[in-house]
């Protein structure tokens, strides 16, 4: 006797490439927010920060920072995914900050963030 197919005989296929494209994207994610393209620190005063988002929501930045006095002041945007440096920064709102950050390059949405530059501690500069 011979076997009768029933289904779809592609549909396995179709998984298969499914199911490695979301692994493929979800190693990709991964690997992205864990390895920092650059790290390093910048200071200047907060002026402005906000959470934000629909569904993702995370805290956005401007730090405003004036190289000589007098000149314009050039503005870094930074994101913060974790509350208690979102709450370091609240608490030092008006003073003159020092940010650690980490860049992270080819994030695929702006649900982890506006901006490349992740704030991963905060403190005052005296």
């Amino acid at each position: 006797m011979q076997a009768i197919h029933t289904g779809f005989p592609w549909a396995k296929s179709l998984l298969g490439m499914l199911i490695f494209v979301v692994l493929g994207a979800a190693i990709y994610l991964v690997v992205i927010l864990n390895w920092s393209y650059a790290h390093g620190e910048r200071a200047g005063y907060v002026q402005k920060f906000s959470n934000k988002g629909w569904l993702c929501k995370t805290w956005e930045g401007e730090l405003s920072m004036v190289a000589v006095p007098g000149s314009m002041p050039e503005k870094f945007q930074f994101t913060v995914r974790d509350d208690s440096v979102a709450n370091k920064i609240n608490t030092l709102m008006g003073k003159r900050v020092s940010l650690i950050y980490d860049q992270h390059i080819g994030i695929p949405s702006s649900c982890f963030g506006e901006t490349g530059y992740f704030v991963s501690d905060a403190r005052e500069v005296k």
